[in-house]
Parts: structure tokens; sequence; C-alpha cells
């Protein structure tokens, strides 16, 4: 007997049709968008702020384009790590949350779309998750494109409740949950001419920094690779290279630190790397066998996070 083709859907039909736009969607859906905050100035912080800084806010530069009713807080994670919020008050302020708990194949446009929507929400409520819409308003529709963050790093999560109000007791036990769990951080302080964004953070028995960087990854893994061969992969003194992860279409060195340092102690040494790291950027010669060996190690310690 025959195998049915009542299910198999009939070429260049409706229903054809539809499939094929389903499997394309789940095509794009799975593979996402490569560098979602790519063009905007604050590229580097945004992919710190959604990726593993625990608790910062930054107020937003939104574009003169936009008909701004209310002024907006990017913000790591808000309470129940929902898309964003309006907090009432006698100034109604806009929060957007860069981690949240449900995710779109464009973090960039999903941060579009919980902007526009603080704008018009009413004070008190929510949104648990961004409607972008393929084609609609980008990031940089919305923000400043050329504006860094102005960032203001915490320790706690106090900032979740307005200053003299009182929380109700699930939100105070959240905040205090979050509190023993959270590891302090900074942005380390770097001179202007730096590139990207440096994070510290104190892991308990060891510090790390993360540094995020928007050169192409093969270049940057290039150079890292001739500092690597040349001795020159550390922080100095306490430090040592630790590897590499991608994420956001960006390579994010990652450097054990001696933990008993304070963060700005941390400082002058990446500063001094980064011109180091710099040069390396510029050479413009194949690499030598030591540093083709370098190479192959740094990338079989690379992770992909996205």
């Amino acid at each position: 007997m025959g195998k049915s083709k009542r299910n198999s859907p009939k070429p260049g039909g409706n229903r054809a049709q539809r499939l094929a736009e389903r499997r394309a969607a789940l095509q794009q859906s799975a593979q996402g968008v490569a560098r979602p905050f790519e063009g905007l100035a604050a590229e580097c912080d945004l992919v710190a702020l959604r990726e593993f800084v625990p608790s910062a806010t930054a107020t937003l530069k939104l574009s003169s384009d936009i008909a701004a009713q209310r002024s907006v807080v990017l913000a790591t994670v808000l309470p129940g790590a929902v898309a964003a919020l309006v907090r009432a008050g006698e100034d109604p302020t806009g929060y957007v949350g860069a981690q949240v708990q449900f995710q779109g194949v464009d973090p960039g446009a999903d941060l579009a779309a919980a902007i526009l929507w603080t704008q018009s929400a009413q004070p008190g409520e929510s949104l648990s998750a961004a409607d972008s819409m393929e084609g609609g308003p980008r990031l940089a529709d919305v923000i400043d494109p050329g504006a860094d963050l102005e960032l203001t790093v915490h320790q706690d999560f106090d900032w979740w409740v307005p200053e003299g109000v009182e929380p109700d007791p699930q939100v105070a036990a959240t905040i205090e949950q979050a509190k023993e769990a959270i590891m302090p951080s900074a942005r380390l302080e770097l001179s202007e001419d730096s590139i990207g964004a440096a994070w510290w953070v104190d892991a308990g028995e060891k510090a790390h920094v993360r540094w995020v960087r928007p050169e192409n990854e093969d270049d940057l893994m290039l150079a890292l690779a001739r500092l690597h061969a040349a001795g020159g992969l550390h922080f100095g003194e306490g430090s040592r290279f630790a590897g590499s992860f991608r994420t956001h279409g960006l390579l994010v060195p990652v450097f054990d630190l001696d933990p008993e340092l304070h963060a700005s102690e941390w400082n002058t040494p990446a500063i001094e790397f980064g011109a180091r790291l710099g040069e390396a950027l510029a050479t413009d010669a194949p690499l030598s066998a030591d540093e083709r060996r370098s190479r192959d190690g740094l990338r079989s310690r690379q992770v992909t996070l996205r």
C-alpha cells in the first residue's frame, strides 16, 4: 500500500507557502542577529550589560526623532526579568532591561520596542516581553547611536525600589536574595583613547576582567596570538590570560586576576595592555610559526555564548 499524500502540501498552494514561511522564520530564529548592537558607540557596554554585569543603570539619550514623553533608564535586569516597566511618581520614568526572561532573535530591536513602549504605557505597568517586528525600529533609530552610556554601577538591587517607598514583602525578599548572590563589579577607568569596555568582577577565589572588544573577531584573535607568542598577553604580576568567549558578534578576552587587589589597581595595567594590543592589531605581517601555534591554542580555549 502506498503512503497517503494527504499531509503533503501541494506545490504552489497556500499551505505550502505557509510552511515555507514558517521554515524560513524558524531558520532565522535559530540564527538570530549576529551583531545586534553594531554601529552604536555603546555597543561594547550593551553587550556587557546583557551578558555578565550584575547590576548597573544608565539614562539613555533618546533619538531626536523620538517624541519622548518621559526619560528612559537602561538597567541590567528588572524585577521579574521583565522587558520594561514605568515607575510611577511625580515624573514617571521608563525602565528597560538588558537581561530578560523572554529573548527574541534581535536584542537590539527588542530594546527599541521596549523603549517605545515606555513612552505610552501607564505608570505602574510592566511589559513581560518586547514585541519587536521584522522591519520595525532598530535601537539606532530610538537612541542616539553616537552616545556612550553614563553608567552607574550598583553593588545591590536597592534601586529596584524608589527612595522613600516601602517594598512589599515579596520584593524585599527578592532584593535580599539577590544581594547575597551578587558579585562586586566595576568598569575599569581607562584612558580616553582606550577601546571597548573592560569590566572587573570579584568572583571570590579569583577576580576577572572581561574586556568586550569591537574589532573584527579574526583580527583580534591574530593580535592576541602575537601578544601571547611575545609573552605580553597579561595584565602584569598577579594576572594570567584565561581564555575568550564570543557573544553578539564580538570577542571578549578574559583575564584571571589577584583578588586581593582592588579594581582601581588594574586600571594602569589594563591601559598598558591596551596599548600593546593596539600595536599588535596594527601589525600587518604573516604570523610566525610561534604565533600560529599561539593562535591555535587560543582558539581551542574559545567559547561561544551565543
